[in-house]
């Protein structure tokens, strides 16, 4: 064999090896995009460098991997449902307890999984892992509770923080919608799939708060509404559905007054 026909061998392999290693990033990355969500294009931000956030990310799965995650059987998954009502209809005369509740009651879930719930950062990234969709939720609820706090959170904020924590806490019961899933982060849908409305539109492109959405459209923060529409930027609640698919009453009950 001769000299040139050696090195036109060497270039062909080196070549062949490049294209496979370049698809097989494409598809790591691909993967994460759609497993992460937002939390991709967010931590790419914060980092400024797409390579460290997917290295941060690929290590977030292996540190879960890792941790004994495990899911609610039938009876827990009925006990935190009850809890989750009491707290619910705590709301109607001590919204501020109960926006605290919610987090207590959350955390509960969370640790009874086997998540870890000590520091808040190592907290959230361990959940972007299987609740990437539902963390955005989460921290919306949180910023509210800390206002609260400081007294800085009117009745409709801390409603808002009880939508917000309702989000990931069927997320961890594993009873959230299906149709909230939608499609994958960043593909394409057309109309009449689930997570359409009449134009095409991304997965990443949630409607803004307010807008009336009907059978499989986007709901506000980014879900898929099943039946009726939204209120505020509020899903409905499937047992609060009129005639036509319109809901009636809004998500949760507005402050007593006295």
């Amino acid at each position: 064999m001769s000299t040139g026909t050696t090195v036109i061998i060497i270039i062909a392999i080196i070549v062949v090896v490049a294209i496979v290693a370049g698809i097989m990033y494409d598809t790591r990355r691909r993967r994460l995009r759609q497993q992460f969500g937002p939390e991709y294009d967010r931590l790419v931000d914060e980092r400024d460098s797409r390579m460290k956030a997917e290295a941060e990310l690929a290590g977030r799965q292996r540190r879960v991997r890792d941790l004994d995650i495990r899911p609610l059987d039938a009876a827990a998954q009925a006990r935190y449902t009850r809890d989750w009502s009491a707290v619910q209809e705590q709301f109607v005369d001590a919204p501020q307890e109960a926006v605290t509740a919610a987090q207590r009651l959350v955390m509960t879930v969370m640790s009874e999984r086997g998540y870890p719930t000590e520091g808040g950062d190592q907290m959230l990234a361990d959940l972007s892992v299987e609740h990437a969709r539902v963390l955005d939720h989460y921290r919306a609820a949180y910023g509210i509770s800390q206002r609260a706090a400081d007294g800085m959170a009117s009745t409709e904020d801390l409603r808002q923080a009880m939508i917000h924590y309702r989000s990931l806490f069927q997320d961890l019961l594993g009873t959230a919608p299906a149709a909230e899933a939608g499609p994958a982060y960043g593909e394409p849908v057309v109309a009449g799939e689930p997570g359409a409305d009449a134009s095409t539109v991304t997965a990443s492109e949630p409607m803004t708060n307010g807008e009336v959405v009907t059978d499989g459209e986007p709901a506000a923060y980014g879900g898929t509404a099943g039946r009726g529409a939204v209120s505020n930027g509020e899903p409905a609640v499937d047992d609060e559905v009129g005639p036509g698919g319109t809901a009636t009453t809004t998500d949760l009950p507005p402050q007593r007054r006295s």
